[in-house]
């Protein structure tokens, strides 16, 4: 039994306790992997049958990882253990057992695709709208009532479902679910849901069944049982019942999954459904220093709905969690660039040992554009590279076609979307017509009744139309007066907006982060040509990718929170924690969902090793228009003392009192060992400025003064931004560039040679 012998007391216990309900509290970095794979050994050491041992998870590389552990213990008796995915161990079972609920032993198993082509299909039988029937919705809303165990039948009968669905004029959901549960089953396919909706239908169905692998499977182990769903809980409740050797494993405090239908009541009641439960808390963490482990604790002891444990690091203090105050995204994304180079550089470390965790996608683009001008390699994990978006790759192509018309791909890409009745045929047709009288494209779609038959010359000229609108207004408009026209009108921005379901939220935000970058663009004082084309240039550089003649280079590491789970990194960024992102505006209606975004900070503060970093911006373009952010509450759930503020970004020359001022304001808030009040769960008003609508009204002895002798230190006046003080100046002339903080928006650079600044003194 040397394999016992590297466990600690607690993991020791937890691998002992084979007999009987088992509930392991595994803390962040406590070990949890090896605990579960030396139980399973221990379990065969003992002499169970490998075959009577069923593992479930989440992840097949969880699995993969697993079994390799528990083969270097006992062997090749470990290829015998069920162990895998709930998704990939219940369709193993059904394709035994299929025949008994009807479906054929060699089912198909739909994928996301396959499902939306079948529901777009029946949508289009139904001659229902849509936009208003949205696929993605009507997809993830039968997902969801099969997660809950909720058949079509029922879900026609349920009064208050029905309710719902008519006051949200979406009255024929019910008939679409039913068309697409019996389409499935003719066919012979399951969808991913299926997979565990119809193994709860075979085990109530047939209790022959149920019984079988009752006495099959003797001991039953699951992995991250905190994100099970209603579902899921209920087949291991049934598996379970004969010998209720069943052992979970689990952290509440990383319960992040709710919106995919996890349920953690599971595991916060586990213990009501079996009261002999013996409870195992693996709370040494192995992962991270002291003070970074600490700092997990004093978020996550806030959350009223939790199974209490004491974490604890017997690892080095280490250095003190650093606060990052920008003035912008922007410079939010500069800071951090910044840093990771200097860390890099001070310590010797691979761009591998870096992670940068953001709330939501749209976060990735400043922190793109900051690595991309330091030249500093990074990889977006869980999700495409901003630029490479699909919603943002169509709004840049209506751009690229607006200023180049011959422009094939931009053209194929935009012309039918949204949907315009151009199909792939009459497109086929265009392109057919400009080979045949050897031109372009756009001059078959220029003059479509000269070369085109029948309805499809209607579409295609209105199209023309609204392309050579785009191209007058160009000429006259900014970058971002022309961007949000053509976003608007190309209808792109309302086919976003429409679609409710959370990738349709994810792209619509996408869209408008794209926006605010251009919004800012248009709003430099340190360029003079500000329109659509200049901008497009600028994204054409940022976005060439050179990563395929470097496939094996190190990176950073971008990704959501969501994704990061599971993994852990040296050195980690917690970027934007300000309140109404980090958490969430949609997480302050409830406190339940106001614990999920903290169990997602506690996620993230846990992925890092040795040096976590965590930043704020007090200004973010949103919607195009500049919001006033306040820093997030969960800053101020954290104990003083194991934070450094380190408001240092800032230009080396000269001081910025505006700015030192609120950093003794939240110091004083902060003092050790104290906490700040609770906050409403309502948000607090924020204050916004539009820049547009807000301009500063000069004052009344406004005039441009000679810049030629401005110095640090002195106090100016701009004709739009407003009073400010000098920080730094850079550059040769004639291209000074001076750094001005302004009391009204922050700090903002500009080329004297094109400011218009008033010296006061």
């Amino acid at each position: 039994m040397d394999y016992l012998q590297g466990l600690n007391p607690e993991q020791r216990a937890a691998v002992e306790q084979t007999e009987g309900p088992v509930m392991i509290i595994a803390g962040a970095g406590s070990g949890k992997t090896r605990v579960i794979t030396y139980r399973v050994a221990h379990l065969i050491r003992k002499g169970v049958d490998s075959f009577n041992i069923l593992v479930l998870t989440f992840t097949n590389k969880a699995a993969r990882e697993m079994r390799e552990r528990i083969t270097h213990v006992v062997g090749t008796e470990a290829k015998n253990i069920w162990m895998g995915t709930f998704h990939s161990v219940f369709a193993k079972i059904l394709r035994v057992e299929a025949e008994k609920i009807g479906y054929p032993s060699n089912f198909t198993i739909y994928d996301t695709d396959d499902s939306k082509s079948v529901l777009r299909a029946i949508l289009k039988e139904m001659n229902l709208d849509d936009k208003l029937y949205n696929v993605n919705f009507v997809l993830n809303r039968i997902s969801a009532s099969k997660n809950n165990l909720i058949s079509w039948q029922e879900y026609n009968k349920n009064e208050q479902i029905q309710a719902d669905d008519f006051s949200s004029g979406r009255g024929q959901m019910g008939k679409i679910y039913e068309m697409y549960a019996t389409r499935c089953y003719r066919a012979g396919a399951m969808d991913f849901d299926d997979l565990l909706y119809k193994t709860n239908e075979l085990l109530k169905l047939h209790p022959d069944v149920l019984n079988k692998y009752q006495h099959k499977f003797k001991y039953l182990m699951v992995d991250e049982y905190q994100d099970t769903n209603f579902s899921q809980y209920l087949i291991v409740k049934k598996l379970a019942a004969v010998n209720e050797n069943l052992c979970v494993v689990g952290d509440d405090a990383q319960s992040i999954y709710a919106f995919r239908g996890a349920n953690i009541q599971n595991i916060l009641n586990f213990e009501k459904d079996y009261p002999d439960l013996k409870v195992f808390k693996l709370e040494q963490n192995y992962r991270s220093t002291q003070n970074i482990v600490n700092v997990a604790n004093s978020i996550i002891r806030n959350n009223k709905d939790q199974l209490k444990k004491n974490v604890f690091s017997e690892k080095e203090s280490g250095e003190k969690i650093k606060v990052m105050r920008a003035f912008s995204d922007n410079e939010e994304g500069k800071i951090v660039a910044e840093a990771i180079m200097q860390d890099r550089s001070s310590n010797g470390l691979k761009w591998s040992a870096f992670a940068i965790l953001y709330r939501t996608n749209a976060q990735s683009r400043s922190m793109e554009e900051a690595l991309r001008k330091l030249g500093i390699p990074y990889k977006i994990y869980g999700g495409l590279s901003f630029y490479q978006r699909k919603e943002i790759k169509d709004l840049i192509s209506y751009f690229r076609l607006t200023f180049n018309p011959n422009d094939e791909e931009a053209l194929k890409r935009v012309i039918n979307y949204p949907k315009r009745g151009i199909g792939d045929t009459s497109v086929d047709k265009i392109i057919v017509a400009a080979d045949q009288h050897g031109i372009t494209p756009w001059e078959v779609i220029v003059e479509p009744g000269k070369y085109l038959e029948g309805k499809i010359s209607g579409a295609v000229a209105n199209f023309a139309t609204m392309i050579q609108s785009f191209q007058v207004l160009t000429k006259t408009k900014s970058a971002y007066e022309s961007a949000l026209y053509i976003a608007q009108h190309s209808g792109l921005l309302k086919d976003l907006y429409e679609d409710k379901s959370v990738e349709g939220l994810n792209r619509y935000e996408n869209i408008q982060e794209l926006l605010n970058g251009i919004k800012e663009f248009s709003e430099r004082e340190d360029i003079e040509e500000k329109g659509l084309d200049i901008f497009m240039q600028d994204v054409a550089l940022l976005t060439n990718d050179d990563k395929d003649k470097n496939k094996d280079a190190e990176t950073v590491s971008l990704m959501t929170i969501h994704s990061s789970k599971g993994l852990e990194f040296p050195q980690v960024y917690v970027v934007g924690l300000e309140e109404n992102l980090f958490p969430s505006q949609m997480s302050l209606n409830s406190r339940s969902d106001l614990e999920e975004e903290r169990r997602l900070f506690y996620v993230a503060v846990t992925r890092a090793e040795s040096k976590l970093h965590i930043s704020y911006a007090t200004s973010r373009f949103k919607f195009g228009t500049l919001i006033n952010c306040e820093p997030s509450r969960f800053l101020d759930e954290i104990d003083a003392k194991y934070l450094e503020l380190d408001y240092t970004a800032k230009p080396a020359s000269g001081s910025n009192p505006f700015f030192d001022d609120e950093r003794k304001a939240w110091s004083r808030d902060k003092q050790p060992d104290t906490f700040s009040k609770p906050k409403p769960a309502a948000a607090a008003p924020v204050k916004t400025t539009s820049i547009l609508a807000k301009a500063h009204v000069p004052s009344a002895n406004f005039k441009p003064s000679d810049t030629s002798g401005l110095q640090v230190g002195m106090e100016v006046e701009h004709e739009r931004f407003g009073f400010g003080k000098v920080i730094s100046l850079e550059g040769n002339k004639p291209d000074i560039k001076a750094t001005i903080f302004f009391k009204e928006i922050g700090q903002k650079q500009l080329l004297l040679k094109f400011a218009k600044l008033y010296i006061i003194q």
